[in-house]
């Protein structure tokens, strides 16, 4: 019994930790966040900024930190899941700006380290981590969208030779397999390093395939 506790206590330490919190940015806004942090590191952890879908409103960014955050978390990383202010996840330039102060203000703590960050987004939340990622690519790691779709009509020249990790389900309930090609030439097109796949029998909403993600980790952000 003793040695089932202890088992049970070393589970709950070692389990990535969530919590949310306000964060104060440069220009005196502040934004809602859900933090997922590691289990403890003598070296500050680096971010990963996680885009829930939809209208990346509260509800959403709760869950999505939940199943998706833990899960980057568990390999090291330190989440920020950000609400939405406006319930446009965070696409449109003043949205944009907002995930650069985030940025800026969440690596101002000794726990997390400075230098690039990931960016990752489940459907809207992918356009809006590819939205962020395009202005200023040299800040970033890359962009796992999962999944997002893009066109002729985005302008991904900015992310030549960048990283992106992209599914698409195969039974997408909003039809999005039926746009992958469209999108996998978007982004060929413009040069970006691109790991693109459908899974077969999956929906809008999936589990992630770590089988291949993880490779494509530590192939863009080896581990320091």
């Amino acid at each position: 019994m003793i040695t089932r506790i202890l088992v049970l206590l070393c589970l709950v330490m070692s389990a990535p930790v969530l919590a949310q919190e306000r964060v104060a940015l440069e220009d005196g806004e502040t934004l809602a966040v859900f933090m997922v942090w590691p289990e403890e590191s003598e070296r500050p952890g680096r971010l990963l900024i996680l885009f829930g879908g939809g209208p990346g409103n509260a509800s959403i960014t709760a869950d999505t930190s939940r199943w998706l955050g833990s899960q980057f978390a568990a390999r090291g990383w330190v989440v920020a899941a950000p609400v939405s202010p406006d319930n446009r996840s965070f696409r449109g330039p003043r949205n944009n700006q907002r995930v650069v102060h985030l940025i800026q203000a969440l690596q101002q703590r000794e726990n997390i380290a400075e230098g690039k960050t990931m960016l990752a987004g489940i459907s809207n939340g992918g356009f809006s981590a590819l939205e962020v990622a395009r202005r200023n690519p040299e800040n970033y790691f890359g962009v796992i969208a999962v999944p997002a779709l893009s066109t002729s009509e985005f302008d991904n020249r900015p992310l030549r030779g960048f990283p992106v990790y992209l599914r698409i389900g195969g039974e997408d309930e909003l039809g999005w397999e039926d746009r992958f090609d469209e999108t996998v030439d978007a982004f060929t097109g413009a040069g970006v390093d691109l790991d693109a796949a459908i899974l077969d029998s999956a929906g809008h909403m999936f589990q992630m395939n770590w089988e291949t993600l993880d490779p494509w980790l530590e192939r863009v952000a080896p581990a320091p």
